[in-house]
């Protein structure tokens, strides 16, 4: 995850230069499926003024008032980032394809280019667009990634060593333990409201898509999700 965020934050820091350059909102997606943890990390770390992602639903209204906010203070340009499966309040996800008898039958991706052209439609600024896809998978691995590996794979063979089966090695804090391997398959590890990230980007003016006259646990009270969200 460190070298995946890491590529992402260099990206959207490169982005900055054009978007400023050319007066453009810069629209960035990211990977990470149904789950904002890189989305909101890269934004965060990036200085991306709004960050939209899955957990949080967002209001188009809210983006483009974030965006009229920074224009009317002499801020011409705007960065968005995107995890590609952010979705609009009462809405769904964009599948970009479907494929029969595969593992991962559903291919998210495009959200961004949605975005860009329904924000074009609604405020007097050009709109570009970024997906960095699969380049965020590829490279050198950060030297936290490194080490992080380094010792999941010594405590993982010290405990086959004395016996121990069907565990997984998870990270708590900066001591690793192991849990029972039925306790986490199959389950997805997502962005919380209160998460110290999330409170971060509130803190110091990222718009999440909410709108401003209401907290994000009252705007995802408000709003109706359709069926099977």
């Amino acid at each position: 995850f460190d070298s995946a965020l890491s590529t992402a934050t260099w990206a959207i820091d490169k982005i900055h230069t054009t978007a400023q350059s050319h007066h453009r909102v810069m629209i960035v997606e990211v990977m990470g499926r149904y789950a904002g943890w890189l989305a909101l990390g890269s934004g965060l770390a990036g200085g991306g003024d709004i960050i939209l992602m899955p957990e949080i639903p967002y209001d188009l209204n809210a983006v483009c008032t974030k965006i009229k906010h920074r224009t009317s203070q002499g801020k011409n340009f705007s960065i968005v980032v995107v995890g590609e499966g952010a979705r609009p309040a009462g809405g769904e996800m964009v599948v970009k394809q479907r494929v029969k008898n595969s593992p991962d039958a559903i291919r998210l991706g495009g959200v961004s280019n949605v975005i860009a052209a329904q924000l074009e439609g609604l405020i007097n600024i050009e709109c570009r667009v970024t997906i960095l896809g699969h380049l965020l998978r590829g490279g050198s691995p950060s030297a936290f990634d490194r080490i992080l590996a380094t010792r999941l794979g010594v405590e993982a063979t010290r405990r086959v060593a004395a016996g121990e089966r069907n565990k997984v090695i998870v990270v708590r804090g900066n001591d690793l333990n192991a849990i029972p391997l039925a306790d986490v398959a199959g389950k997805l590890r997502k962005v919380t409201p209160d998460h110290p990230w999330v409170q971060a980007a509130v803190a110091t003016g990222v718009s999440l898509g909410v709108p401003d006259e209401v907290s994000i646990e009252e705007f995802l009270n408000l709003i109706e999700e359709p069926a099977g969200v």
